[in-house]
């Protein structure tokens, strides 16, 4: 705020001296400029590479890769930064993971975000039945929007919370694949995810550089709460470089709560790609 002093210009001191300079005035703040929706067309060397993993919902994902660089920047859920590779480091990135995901199953994403993977997995997809789970407000509001303006609303839901109380309740979310993009160490991921899969389940954990490292460090703890041996997985080989990582895990036993592996703090930077 402007102050009085200032606005009524300036007055003298005692004895009619004048009081210094002027107080510095505050910077109006810069208009913030509106996303290009340009920068989500799909670049020419990718349009191979799209075709192949998105098939012939390829307009439906150029609608949301223009929802991403606009609205999901102007609502912070999509770096400005990142609006240039949209398609390689993200959309076309979750879309290979579908390779790992038999027909017909129902898939939720926990930790949402702006969708990724799930909603690109239920556009390169349509026979997927997928739940968006998030505990955010204005990441759902945006999910729900970006549902409605591209007519999923047939195949995929949008819940908000947690993925501990998408678990619990009365009627409880279960998936046959439980996915996670950049949440978490594979212990916390192991402890909020593995409880919505079905028995013979699995969680498929997008992971960058470190999966390796990863699942090494965690095996123990994966082991205690139901899982079987972690698999590293490269996803879109010969059609992306560098493929997806992915870290793939079967629910293979039903275990009582595990709240000690849960408190387990992450290492920094641990779950980002690189």
């Amino acid at each position: 705020m402007v102050r009085d002093d200032i606005r009524g210009g300036l007055s003298s001191g005692p004895g009619g001296t004048p009081p210094g300079p002027p107080a510095a005035q505050p910077e109006l703040p810069r208009p913030v400029r509106p996303p290009d929706p340009g920068v989500a067309v799909l670049p020419p060397e990718l349009a191979g590479a799209a075709r192949r993993l998105i098939g012939d919902r390829l307009d439906l994902a150029a609608a949301y890769a223009e929802l991403l660089v606009t609205d999901g920047v102007l609502r912070g859920l999509i770096g400005p930064r990142e609006a240039p590779r949209i398609w390689d480091r993200h959309l076309l990135n979750c879309a290979a993971v579908a390779e790992l995901i038999p027909a017909g199953a129902t898939v939720l994403d926990v930790g949402s975000g702006a969708g990724l993977p799930g909603l690109v997995l239920a556009i390169a997809r349509p026979d997927l039945t997928v739940t968006l789970i998030e505990p955010l407000a204005r990441r759902t509001a945006f999910l729900q929007e970006a549902v409605d303006v591209l007519a999923l609303d047939g195949s995929v839901r949008v819940f908000r919370g947690r993925a501990e109380e998408a678990a619990a309740g009365a009627d409880p979310l279960r998936g046959d694949v439980v996915t996670a993009r950049a949440v978490a160490p594979l212990d916390r991921l192991a402890t909020w995810c593995l409880p919505l899969a079905v028995p013979g389940g699995r969680l498929l954990a997008l992971k960058g550089a470190s999966a390796a490292e990863e699942i090494a460090e965690h095996a123990a703890a994966v082991h205690r709460l139901g899982g079987g041996g972690a698999v590293l997985r490269r996803c879109g080989e010969g059609v992306l470089e560098p493929p997806t990582t992915v870290v793939e895990i079967v629910r293979e036993r039903v275990v009582g709560p595990t709240s000690k592996v849960a408190a387990r703090k992450p290492r920094a930077g641990r779950s980002r790609r690189r």
